[in-house]
């Protein structure tokens, strides 16, 4: 089995590669929606995301945000708080030309907002299935814990 933090390098490696999150307010019963994380190296239990100031997520609160990697194999429930923390400095250092395409005003569009979401805690999945497991799944038969990938509950994501 895959130690814990194996799990927390691969959950960021894996994110760089696919920056797409489903993410939503716990406390007011809405549906998640899609957006794309900005990573900071720097802070590595914290998902920052641009959006408008009149998104729904805007209000801040509890939140949850959902991963599955490129590869399906990968995947993670990250629960924390969102709040809008529109840090000019951290606004400059996140920019990029995909943002620029969804704020036409640039950095500073009157509806942009950076969206902070601070991760508590955090379960982790790696569907890193052993080769006799994959065997049994192909025939239907009882595949063992040994055989069915990585699991681990964390209250960081660092490394």
């Amino acid at each position: 089995m895959t130690d814990e933090t194996q799990l927390k390098r691969d959950l960021w490696k894996r994110m760089a590669s696919s920056p797409f999150l489903m993410i939503g307010l716990t406390e007011t019963g809405q549906h998640s929606e899609p957006l794309t994380a900005q990573l900071d190296e720097d802070q590595v239990d914290t998902i920052w995301f641009f959006i408008g100031k009149d998104n729904r997520l805007a209000k801040g609160g509890k939140a949850m945000a959902q991963f599955v990697s490129k590869g399906h194999d990968y995947f993670a429930c990250l629960s924390g708080t969102a709040r809008i923390h529109n840090d000019f400095a951290m606004i400059e250092k996140l920019w990029s030309r995909q943002v620029e395409a969804w704020f036409p005003g640039g950095k500073d569009d009157p509806n942009l907002a950076l969206l902070r979401f601070d991760i508590d805690s955090a379960e982790l999945w790696e569907a890193d299935m052993s080769i006799s497991g994959k065997v049994k799944m192909l025939f239907g038969a009882k595949i063992n814990p040994s055989e069915e990938g990585s699991h681990a509950k964390v209250g960081t994501t660092a490394g």
